[in-house]
């Protein structure tokens, strides 16, 4: 799919330098010292973003093997305990005591530290956003990924007047928080999460215009909404300060496609290419793991219900979806945890992230 861009080559090439060297390098003076060497050297590991641990995070039953993370120092703890090289992690909540324990533990382990919070939904909103990033500052977090939506596009809308309102209010949203981080000199991450399209993505950051908001670019929800993945990586890394990495399995179902986080290197992906990619747009991004150990997703792209938030996609694109779907379909069942235990989940789901971070190792650098 071919990305249309208003500015002329030249003027393109300084549009997209300023963004990353202003937001990025030109903030660099904000990171801590082992944040810069790692950036300059290529040697910061992968971190593991909190939803990778979705049946441990605050687990209401016990276990003796995999006890539940209950807050973000647990996760630090056990995150340097497997190689990890950072995390993120949600900030809502947080005291500026606690904040200061999760600094404490941050830099004695030498691991970075990314947050995930809620954008303001109302005016009145502003005040509580200011005080979860100020509790993320003093943490030492220096970007704070964000989402839209918190669930998917063709389940949540079913009309395109629905949507379009949807897209007006996250506007508003962002352009409230904007001011915030701009004050407190922290960058804004927005993800596609199941709910913009690359390009509308593109287009919304554009449209706030601000080093301090940029993108947390997923590297397999996109598949949800019929984009190829490499595409989607191509137009969002050039604005991306942060990443969730991802491989996707591929499987058939009667109203769609079926859609998985599977291993690393085992899925359609081209992490590769990817990883590469980001690292030239933003020589400082961070690559932060999300392998979420869960059923597959049903994509019902066969039914009428999906589409009335995607009037002007082509039948083209569909088809080479499907396409993909079928020539690399996943390689015997895709990951399931409906019929395992407990404990089994846990172990399932500790064993998927250590596969993921021995291939980033060994086969992406990241370690």
């Amino acid at each position: 799919m071919k990305q249309t861009n208003p500015y002329p080559a030249k003027q393109r090439g300084i549009k997209r330098r300023e963004f990353v060297q202003t937001a990025s390098l030109g903030l660099a003076a904000l990171t801590s010292p082992i944040s810069i060497l790692s950036a300059l050297v290529g040697g910061t590991a992968m971190g593991i973003v909190v939803h990778s641990y979705a049946t441990r995070w605050n687990a209401k039953a016990e276990s003796k093997n995999y006890p539940a993370f209950t807050n973000a120092i647990q996760l630090l703890e056990h995150s340097h305990s497997i190689g990890a090289g950072g995390i993120q992690v949600v900030v809502g909540g947080w005291t500026q005591d606690f904040a200061k324990k999760v600094r404490d533990s941050r830099e004695k382990l030498g691991l970075y530290l990314e947050g995930s919070i809620g954008l303001p939904k109302a005016a009145a909103d502003v005040a509580t956003f200011e005080k979860e990033v100020l509790a993320a500052k003093e943490a030492g977090v220096q970007i704070l990924r964000t989402v839209c939506l918190n669930g998917r596009r063709y389940e949540n809308f079913h009309s395109a007047e629905a949507f379009k309102a949807f897209k007006e209010q996250s506007l508003q949203s962002i352009r409230w928080a904007e001011p915030i981080v701009k004050k407190h000199r922290i960058k804004l991450a927005v993800e596609n999460h199941k709910d913009w399209k690359a390009q509308e993505l593109v287009d919304i950051i554009k449209s706030i215009s601000s080093p301090w908001v940029g993108v947390t670019l997923d590297f397999g929800n996109n598949i949800s909404l019929l984009e190829d993945p490499m595409e989607v990586i191509t137009t969002l890394a050039p604005y991306a300060f942060s990443t969730h990495v991802k491989d996707m399995g591929l499987g058939e179902y009667e109203q769609g496609f079926l859609l998985s986080e599977v291993p690393l290197g085992s899925g359609v992906v081209d992490l590769s290419a990817a990883v590469a990619l980001c690292k030239k747009m933003n020589p400082g991004i961070t690559f932060n793991l999300e392998m979420i150990t869960r059923d597959p997703l049903e994509i019902p792209c066969f039914s009428e219900g999906y589409w009335p938030t995607f009037p002007q996609t082509p039948a083209p694109q569909l088809a080479k979806i499907i396409h993909m779907v079928r020539a690399k379909k996943f390689a015997g069942a895709l990951p399931s945890v409906k019929n395992l235990a407990f404990e089994e989940k846990l172990a399932f789901e500790e064993k998927n992230v250590l596969e993921c971070l021995q291939y980033s190792k060994n086969t992406l650098g990241l370690g």
